[in-house]
Formats: structure tokens, C-alpha cells, sequence
């Protein structure tokens, strides 16, 4: 399982292409300025963090230390 809360979005990075909540929009969602931001209650009982992390082609979803 994946939670929100283990996530982070680097603003420098996302770039807005919306691939990470077309995969996964129970963990993510856009903000006013149209780039992601995670769902910090939001969780996937089904994802693997690495899958998660790996569906960004800007490399802008990261673990959460």
C-alpha cells in the first residue's frame, strides 16, 4: 500500500502533464498553478511506491523522508 503522506511532488520539476493522476488520482491531484501536489489522505491499496515514483518522466514524485 501507498499513502499519500509517503509522497512528495518537487514543484521544480513537475511540469503539469497530469500522468501521475491519470495512474494514480486517488494520490494525486493538480493545484491552482496546475501542477501536482499530493493527496496527503489519499491511498492506494494496490501501488508499490517504486511503480508510483517511477510513472514521472521528470523524475518530480519522490519518497517522503
Amino acid at each position: 500500500m501507498v499513502a499519500g503522506s509517503d509522497l512528495s511532488v518537487d514543484k521544480d520539476k513537475c511540469i503539469g502533464c497530469g500522468i501521475c493522476m491519470a495512474s494514480y488520482d486517488q494520490l494525486f491531484k493538480f493545484d491552482k498553478q496546475g501542477k501536482s501536489i499530493v493527496i496527503e489522505s489519499g491511498e492506494c491499496e494496490d501501488c508499490d511506491i517504486k511503480d508510483v515514483i517511477e510513472i514521472c518522466p521528470h523524475g518530480a514524485i519522490a519518497e517522503r523522508s
